[in-house]
């Protein structure tokens, strides 16, 4: 049963509210869909697998997998092919949830009732929370990312995403335990008509800041200007004018991660710096 939406931290003083003796955090709708993280997946086994494959403890958490627990199974399966070792936990706040996937639970698998505490001995290397604090109030996610940054291992990552119901379009933050150090945007080519269409599916600490003024708009608007201008490679296909497209914003100075193997991909990352919001 979703529950009314309850402040996660004090509303004046900003205190996490972490010291009840329960789960920190709220019952969601949990909608789900197979295969729907399979573009965040997909980066995290690629320019991210050396965290895991360098982790003293390969610890990974899918934090509010939802009403099914496909997702944290291809998680796993999918890491598992980067670290054999890897043990991946489910991690839910509606009991009933978990007691449907401990079913199919095995060696490397498991699913627990928790929230945002991350309530598993260690400290995760990776812990992926897909399509939840888009449920919160923006006041709260900084305090959020905050309890859960406290919880990651050495070069640990957290990632707040968003995504469609079929993963045609995704986007996420990525956070160390210090501070937000990028945001990604994976696309399905044909699943939009300007790239910035996929500012509907911003994060929660980015989504109302789609507006002039604010660094992400400006992202947003340079996409669009650079994928029209890109349009005579239209003839040669999606990947080659998203390619150009991305070239053109890391020529414009635009902090551009990663290259050319991801960009034809229909993904995107770019410094934190690129879309912080205004103070």
């Amino acid at each position: 049963m979703v529950q009314k939406a309850e402040r996660v931290t004090h509303p004046i003083t900003g205190v996490s509210r972490a010291n009840r003796g329960r789960p920190v955090g709220n019952v969601t709708r949990g909608t789900t869909n197979p295969n729907r993280m399979r573009r965040l997946d997909r980066w995290l086994a690629g320019p991210q697998a050396w965290r895991l494959r360098s982790a003293a403890d390969p610890l990974v958490v899918d934090l509010g997998y939802g009403a099914s627990p496909a997702t944290a199974v291809e998680l796993f399966e999918r890491l598992a092919a980067v670290r054999p070792d890897v043990r991946v936990c489910g991690i839910e706040i509606e009991p009933d949830r978990v007691l449907a996937a401990k079913a199919l639970e095995r060696p490397g698998l498991s699913f627990l009732v928790g929230g945002f505490e991350l309530p598993v001995p260690g400290r995760p290397i990776l812990v992926r929370a897909f399509n939840v604090l888009r449920q919160y109030e923006e006041a709260d996610v900084p305090g959020i990312w905050r309890l859960v940054q406290d919880r990651l291992a050495p070069d640990g990552l957290f990632i707040d995403g968003t995504c469609d119901e079929i993963g045609r379009r995704v986007t996420w933050i990525a956070l160390d335990a210090a501070r937000p150090l990028t945001l990604s945007m994976s696309v399905r080519f044909g699943s939009f008509q300007l790239p910035s269409d996929v500012a509907e599916r911003l994060p929660k600490a980015l989504i109302h800041r789609n507006v002039p003024g604010e660094r992400v708009h400006g992202l947003l608007q340079a996409m669009d200007k650079a994928w029209l201008e890109s349009a005579p490679l239209a003839s040669f296909g999606n990947r080659q004018r998203w390619t150009a497209m991305c070239s053109t914003l890391l020529d414009g100075g635009w902090p551009v991660h990663d290259g050319p193997s991801r960009w034809r991909l229909g993904e995107l990352t770019v410094g934190w710096e690129a879309v912080a919001p205004e103070a």
